[in-house]
């Protein structure tokens, strides 16, 4: 049976975000990466200083991830650019989706080989889609009709990929050809469609085991390998929105969180909506 538990959660920063997401850990300059998507703005944590600062990137930002050092990659409005860290400058990759307007990119990740996976996003329609940015610099649509493309993530056997569509209120999970960076035979992960909360971001421990957070749940939940929920870990705000693994060992899970779309009510009770939080793990 699942289980609730109590973990020590610390709020190492007090960021106030409007949507706070897609935190990356960069494992060779030990720094934290993450994104206020309303707010145009990348930001970058040192969780041995608890100095965070930020790059306004002139736009919508659904994701970045780690390109090379000093370089992120980033999914805009409607697309893909280069962010120098060292200048702030932003270099345009390629537009994607520019003609279809009411859609914006959201949730991204890299893969072990370098490809970009990112996805957009219509909510009340289902005109999403994910695409594949590869390092010669071609694009792949790998999926369609999706409502809300969100988080996404490999089994460490690389055998399996996950990606979230909370427009449904589902994980799914598909075969994933780790040479080729293809993907087929989707099926149902995890099914939430009877619960008040929606699954948002999530990360993959070493364990094969995934974490999401969970949108107006108060919570992140863990799950095994065979889509069941082994462990619920609550958390001080309503809208939790993704997660990552970084520090020592990757002992630490980051979490981002949003305040936008909350009542005056619920900010009260969720005071520390927007801020960034860690949590250490012990699995």
């Amino acid at each position: 049976m699942p289980t609730s538990k109590q973990y020590q959660i610390k709020n190492i920063l007090e960021a106030r975000a409007r949507l706070g997401e897609g935190p990356v850990w960069d494992s060779t300059q030990k720094l934290l990466y993450w994104v206020d998507i309303y707010n145009h703005r990348v930001h970058q944590f040192d969780p041995a200083t608890l100095k965070d600062i930020f790059f306004d990137v002139g736009d919508v930002v659904g994701c970045v991830a780690v390109k090379s050092e000093n370089k992120l990659i980033m999914a805009l409005r409607h697309s893909l650019a280069f962010l120098d860290i060292q200048t702030g400058v932003v270099a345009p990759i390629m537009d994607v989706e520019k003609d279809v307007q009411e859609n914006r990119f959201n949730d991204g990740k890299c893969d072990e080989e370098g490809r970009f996976w990112f996805g957009s996003m219509c909510p009340g329609k289902f005109q999403g889609s994910l695409y594949r940015y590869d390092p010669d610099g071609s694009l792949h649509v790998m999926e369609r009709g999706l409502g809300i493309s969100n988080g996404l993530g490999w089994s460490p056997d690389k055998k399996s990929f996950y990606l979230t569509d909370s427009a449904v209120q589902k994980i799914y999970v598909y075969d994933f050809d780790y040479v080729t960076g293809d993907i087929h035979n989707r099926r149902d992960f995890v099914d939430l469609t009877s619960e008040s909360f929606v699954p948002d971001g999530l990360a993959v421990d070493c364990e094969g085991y995934i974490w999401s957070a969970m949108w107006d749940g108060w919570c992140i939940i863990r799950y095994n390998p065979l889509g069941e929920e082994v462990l619920r870990v609550e958390l001080p705000v309503q809208r939790p929105t993704s997660c990552c693994f970084g520090g020592e060992d990757s002992s630490r899970l980051y979490i981002t969180s949003a305040s936008t779309g909350l009542s005056e009510d619920e900010i009260q009770r969720s005071f520390y909506s927007g801020d960034l939080f860690c949590l250490e793990m012990d699995m």
